[in-house]
């Protein structure tokens, strides 16, 4: 999820600035008989505020690209031009959380909501924060609080639904499921994870049906074509397990890693017929040939 979609901006001038906040520091003090007074330089406030914003914007676009060496430094820079501005503080957060600094992250997306209490965006990248930290209350409690202010938002009701699942009500995960699937019948993550739900609830038909329809939605979709597979092995159905199991493998060979899986909340049941599906000589093979 974009906390701020990216913006067409002329690049601020940032270097110019800098000469001027250290400017003073290295100004070569007049000769005594020099009739001119020293000059110091007064620096505008909201100048200093829209360079700020500018290098925030740039730093957004550098990692949008990944380069996070050089957007970390800009957006750490760009709150403290623009202090009392969130956009620099949630910048720097998500910069935060995609270089897997979920604690520097949280504290500035805090600062964030400081300055912005009423910004949906900011409660939802929180709560996804904390539901990295596997702190699933406060998700819930953050996600809440942004969908009373923005309540169409899939992937904030899907996240929300993920921090119930967590925390095994999983009736409160459906429903929140199904309000995403309500408003983007496309949303096949969601439609997947309730049969996530249902499997672990024992219902493996619902489950085979909700990972078929994903399917039909995104016919590569490795997640639920392997799920799918899993449950028509321990049907005794060998043949199709396999084709759609080495197809899902071949297509991300992640899936054949459990603890992948378990981030991608596979349940204690699910994980346990998947582990014996894996271990199979036909399926090892497979994802030998991958590695």
């Amino acid at each position: 999820m974009q906390l701020f979609p990216g913006r067409m901006v002329l690049k601020s001038n940032i270097f110019l600035v800098l000469l001027a906040i250290l400017g003073c520091c290295f100004v070569t003090p007049p000769a005594r008989s020099q009739a001119l007074l020293p000059h110091t330089l007064q620096l505008n406030s909201a100048d200093l505020r829209q360079q700020g914003l500018s290098l925030a914007q740039e730093a957004d676009r550098l990692g949008r690209l990944q380069q996070y060496e050089y957007a970390l430094p800009r957006a750490k820079l760009a709150t403290q031009l623009a202090p009392k501005q969130f956009e620099t503080w949630a910048i720097l957060g998500q910069l935060y959380l995609q270089t897997d600094e979920v604690e520097k992250g949280i504290s500035a997306f805090i600062m964030a909501r400081t300055l912005a209490p009423e910004n949906p965006n900011i409660l939802f990248a929180l709560g996804s924060a904390s539901f990295q930290q596997q702190k699933y209350r406060a998700a819930v409690d953050y996600l809440l609080s942004g969908l009373k202010i923005e309540p169409d938002i899939p992937g904030a009701l899907f996240d929300l639904g993920n921090a119930y699942y967590m925390l095994r009500d999983f009736q409160k995960a459906i429903d929140q499921y199904e309000k995403a699937i309500a408003r983007d019948e496309t949303f096949w993550p969601a439609i997947n994870n309730i049969g996530l739900v249902r499997y672990e609830q024992g219902k493996v038909k619902e489950a085979q049906r909700r990972w078929q329809a994903s399917l039909n939605i995104d016919e590569s979709a490795a997640e639920p074509m392997l799920a799918i597979a899993v449950a028509l092995y321990t049907e005794g159905k060998i043949a199709q397990a396999y084709s759609l199991g080495e197809s899902a493998l071949s297509s991300d060979p992640r899936y054949g890693e459990l603890e992948f899986l378990r981030e991608n909340l596979w349940g204690d049941r699910l994980l346990a017929d998947t582990k014996k599906f894996l271990e199979t000589p036909r399926i090892k093979a497979t994802l030998a040939g991958e590695q």
